[in-house]
């Protein structure tokens, strides 16, 4: 029985690492592709009469890039809702409202990802065969769509959230030692640097606002770094077993366990 139950938990633990790391290194080969034949996410700040022609240009296959952009990002949410069980804390209710947290900000930001599949090539398409009548009507379309599905819920409130996630599994790291404890700070360190991309985004819709102009670059680049490095330390977590009988956890506790060597 005590077999069975660490097999399932070792392979729980491992599927929710290796998806941490696959998650986060396929999106960022996707996005390199996308940067490179669509200049993101620059172009996102950019006005309808530089952003639609460009989309129109870069025909069918920008619009499945978009697509891998979107579902490889999506993959995190799998282990993000597994990870309280990987680590054995399913009945922790911190980490379990900031699964949900977490949980939210892939969804939203699959929101921002997928409109470029949904809804911008239709716009595109209209943008690129109307007069100027409709290309007026066509941007300010744009416009709307962009600072609503794009601005708000990708980007603030996706990453918002994201952050909010990733600062609240770093400081439960460094409280209870579920994980080396270097995870946790180098989690709080990659989120704050990450929180000041919001400038950038709360510019779009208040003039003026302080803009950090490298924070969406080194922010998001650390954060993604921090993710890879959770799923790795989830890999080499050792195994925890809740069990209702407290001497017995304390037993289990002080016992070192040989098939899981700490670093």
């Amino acid at each position: 029985m005590n077999r069975t139950t660490t097999g399932d938990g070792d392979g729980l633990r491992r599927v929710t690492g290796w998806l941490l790391v696959i998650g986060t290194v396929t999106f960022a080969m996707a996005a390199t592709v996308l940067s490179s034949t669509f200049d993101w996410p620059d172009i996102l700040r950019e006005p309808p009469q530089v952003v639609l022609p460009a989309f129109v240009a870069g025909g069918t296959s920008l619009v499945w890039t978009w697509f891998a952009v979107a579902w490889t990002y999506g993959i995190l949410l799998v282990p993000i809702l597994l990870l309280p069980a990987a680590l054995g804390r399913s009945d922790d209710p911190v980490l379990r409202a900031a699964t949900f947290v977490g949980a939210a900000s892939v969804l939203l930001s699959l929101v921002g990802f997928l409109r470029w599949v949904f809804v911008v090539p239709a716009l595109a398409d209209s943008y690129a065969a109307g007069d100027p009548t409709t290309q007026a009507a066509v941007a300010a379309a744009w416009m709307a769509q962009h600072q609503f599905g794009g601005a708000l819920l990708g980007e603030h409130l996706g990453q918002l959230l994201a952050i909010g996630w990733s600062i609240t599994v770093s400081v439960l790291i460094l409280r209870t030692g579920m994980l080396a404890r270097w995870v946790g700070w180098a989690g709080l360190v990659a989120s704050v640097l990450y929180l000041f991309n919001q400038g950038d985004i709360l510019a779009t819709a208040v003039p003026g606002f302080p803009v950090f102009d490298l924070a969406g670059f080194i922010g998001s680049s650390l954060w993604a770094i921090w993710v890879i490095a959770l799923g790795v330390a989830v890999l080499r977590a050792p195994l925890r077993r809740p069990t209702s009988n407290p001497a017995v956890g304390r037993m289990t506790a002080a016992a070192p366990d040989p098939s899981h060597p700490r670093s």
